[in-house]
């Protein structure tokens, strides 16, 4: 469920089906069916773990595309600074 919880704050929309499968995982335990309730973690796995890497992937362009903008407004000279007065 931790996996889950901090996918959540990485890419939320596959976050959601993680949650909603390792939520089933103890009611399963707890009926005894314990097949059930290893599918419900492997699921919950999986999508946490797609979760964690788009989110990180999707950071990471959004960091790089700053840093280029960035260097490109420090190479320009930024705004104005080919006026002449």
């Amino acid at each position: 469920m931790t996996m889950s919880i901090v996918s959540i704050f990485l890419f939320w929309p596959l976050a959601i089906p993680a949650i909603m499968a390792a939520s089933k995982v103890n009611p399963l335990l707890q009926q005894g069916d314990f097949a059930g309730a290893q599918a419900a973690a492997a699921e919950s796995k999986k999508w946490s773990k797609l979760a964690i890497i788009i989110g990180c992937v999707w950071i990471g362009i959004w960091l790089i595309c700053c840093i280029i903008a960035f260097a490109a407004g420090m190479v320009g000279g930024g705004a104005g600074a080919a006026s002449t007065y």
